[in-house]
Parts: structure tokens; C-alpha cells; sequence
């Protein structure tokens, strides 16, 4: 039997990833460095926390647009209840909206997914060290872009209009009222200067606001 040359104490990595084909060539890919042990898999991010609090990861290399909860909303969820573990956001979507909503959910680190996994090798020892590190073209265009002008209960609003809901529905989901619904869409779709909410989604999504 070949000898496993693993370090007494490898980094342990949390992989949260909801396409599997990516997901298990990640894990392999990762589980080739000779300090990396991929400790937990998961497909949605509704599962991250849980499956953090059991495994202990050094590392979660997150996802964003992952089913029942985002990337993003759980960075933030560890950060409170598995502090120790540093967060990398991996994703297909380099928005600099993105990268400014995983910075204040304090990702430790920003990466596209279309670098070489020597990179993000890398960029998991850096985090390890303290650094913080980004996508250096993507930083650029988060510096240029500015700050999302919407507010937390816009971006709510817009949200739970993703799937075509009636302004009574948001508002039942939401706990407002149907003419607060109302308002706080009308802001939201003069803020992205588009004509109605569909387009105010979109452009949101786009920018990564949402």
C-alpha cells in the first residue's frame, strides 16, 4: 500500500459547491496537495454551518448562488459561529458587488473560478497567514464601481420578487405592508434607474447587489 506522506496536522477545508462534477474535481484537485484534507462536501448553503460546526475546517471555500442559502449569508453565519475558520468566496461571478458584500461578510478572500487550482492553493495558505486576498482585476473594478445604493430592506424586497410574487405576497413574506412593498420597490427601480422590478432584479444581480 502506497504511504500517505500527509503532514501531521493538514489544513482541513469545508467545500461548498453546488454543481457535482465541479465540486468533486475541486475535492481531488485539493486532496493532491500534500497538507490539504477536504473534510466536508456540501451542495446547498443552508448545510455549511452545520456541516462546519461537526468538521472544524481550517478553510470553507465558499460558493455564492448556492440553493437555500447564499455563499455570502453563510461567510457571515461563520464568522459568528465558527470564527476560527477563515472563508474564500470561489465563484463563476466576478461582480464587484459581490466582492464588496463577502468583504463585509468577512470573507478572508475572493477568487474566480477559471484561475488554476495552484492559485487557489495558494491563496488557502495566504488566508492561513492572515492576508486577505482578491482577485486583483476584480478589486479594480470594486474600487471603480462604488457601493450598492440599495438598502437592506430594498434588496429584501427585490428579492422576494425574484419569482414573479404579487406585491401582497412580498408583503406577507416580508411582515410590511402592501403600500411599504410598494414604496421601497419604487425606490429600488429609480436607484437602478430601470422601469419596473423585473428589471430592477436584473440589474441588481447584475451588479451583484442581490
Amino acid at each position: 500500500m502506497p504511504r500517505d506522506h500527509r503532514p501531521a496536522r493538514s489544513v482541513r477545508i469545508l467545500l461548498a459547491e453546488d454543481q457535482g462534477m465541479m465540486r468533486s474535481a475541486l475535492a481531488l484537485l485539493l486532496g493532491m496537495e500534500p497538507d490539504f484534507e477536504v473534510v466536508s462536501q456540501v451542495a446547498a448553503g443552508d448545510l455549511i454551518v452545520g456541516s462546519a460546526l461537526v468538521s472544524r475546517p481550517d478553510v470553507a471555500l465558499l460558493d455564492i448562488e448556492l440553493p437555500g442559502r447564499s455563499g455570502l449569508d453563510a461567510a457571515a453565519d461563520l464568522r459568528e459561529e465558527v470564527p476560527e475558520c477563515r472563508v474564500l468566496i470561489l465563484t463563476t461571478f466576478g461582480r464587484p458587488g459581490y466582492l464588496r458584500r463577502a468583504m463585509e461578510a468577512g470573507a478572508a478572500g475572493f477568487l474566480v473560478k477559471d484561475g488554476p487550482v495552484g492559485d487557489l492553493a495558494k491563496a488557502i495558505r495566504r488566508v492561513l497567514t492572515g492576508e486577505t486576498v482578491i482577485d486583483p482585476a476584480l478589486a479594480a473594478a470594486a474600487l471603480g464601481a462604488g457601493p450598492s445604493p440599495l438598502t437592506a430592506r430594498e434588496r429584501d424586497v427585490l428579492n422576494a420578487s425574484v419569482d414573479g410574487a404579487t406585491v401582497a405576497d412580498i408583503a406577507a413574506k416580508l411582515s410590511l405592508s402592501a403600500s411599504t412593498v410598494r414604496n421601497y420597490l419604487s425606490s429600488a427601480i429609480g436607484k437602478t434607474a430601470t422601469r419596473n422590478r423585473m428589471e430592477a432584479v436584473r440589474a441588481a444581480r447584475q451588479q451583484g447587489w442581490l
